[in-house]
């Protein structure tokens, strides 16, 4: 497993806990003003739900939205796959990935690696990364409290590490969607939480030129570019699962534009 790191409260979480310390403080002292030291709790509280529903902000902890200046400079971008594996979908992607030369991340539910063991021997042995979505990737995974939390990740880390040889070193939230106690968490883990620069929402739109578009809107080095090979959308002409029109163009349009696409550990090195 993964060694943990040093957890550091955001200035803005530390803020926060200043905020419920001074209104314990004051209420008893100043009773009359409760209806103000109710509205500032609750405008905090406000902003905590607002960090925890909005997948790329950094106001609830460290948050990589971006691969670093350095991958940029390479010209890399990554590519990340959600949900999986899928046992139609994935290896249809896989044989995409290889035709050019793509390398991708593929942040996999615990239960669905178990389910699927050789299909994640088959991702790593091509070349891309495993990293954690949770064991069961729950609507209500943002509701947790810490050990809920702790329990989802800590036991896709043991599956996913077992069953790919090695731990993951990034963890994506379900549906980004996540709440204060879950930095603490991750650092306890040796985990990074891990969201993206831009999605095609391929699990609920179904015209694979709309998701490209989104995808490719103002593209550049450094980009962290989500889809899905589980809970795919599919077009409603034949059931194709989008991913699967939409990758071969996006990594067509990469290779115009000197773009190569990396895993997640490769764009951080």
């Amino acid at each position: 497993m993964n060694p943990p790191r040093r957890w550091r409260p955001t200035p803005f979480l530390i803020a926060s806990a200043l905020l419920h310390v001074a209104a314990l403080a004051t209420l008893p002292m100043w009773p009359q003003q409760w209806a103000w030291i109710l509205a500032a709790l609750a405008g905090n509280h406000a902003v905590l739900t607002a960090a925890g529903l909005w997948p790329r902000s950094r106001l609830l902890g460290p948050n990589l939205r971006r691969l670093p200046a350095a991958a940029a400079s390479r010209r890399q971008v990554a590519i990340t796959i959600d949900d999986g594996p899928d046992p139609e979908i994935t290896p249809q992607v896989l044989d995409l990935l290889d035709r050019h030369g793509a390398r991708a991340s593929f942040f996999c539910i615990g239960a669905r690696a178990e389910a699927q063991p050789e299909l994640v021997a088959e991702i790593v042995r091509r070349g891309h990364s495993i990293e954690n979505h949770s064991q069961h990737h729950r609507h209500r995974f943002s509701l947790l409290g810490p050990n809920g939390m702790r329990t989802e990740i800590a036991a896709a880390q043991i599956t996913l590490a077992r069953i790919a040889g090695c731990p993951p070193c990034f963890f994506r939230a379900p549906a980004g969607l996540r709440n204060p106690f879950l930095d603490p968490v991750l650092a306890g883990l040796g985990l990074d939480l891990a969201s993206w620069t831009r999605r095609g929402f391929d699990t609920r739109v179904h015209d694979a030129d709309r998701v490209l578009a989104r995808l490719l809107h103002d593209l550049a080095a450094g980009d962290i570019l989500l889809l899905h090979d589980g809970h795919a959308a599919r077009a409603p002409a034949n059931g194709r699962a989008v991913i699967l029109d939409v990758l071969p163009r996006l990594l067509a349009a990469l290779d115009t534009a000197g773009l190569r696409a990396v895993s997640l550990p490769e764009g951080m090195r």
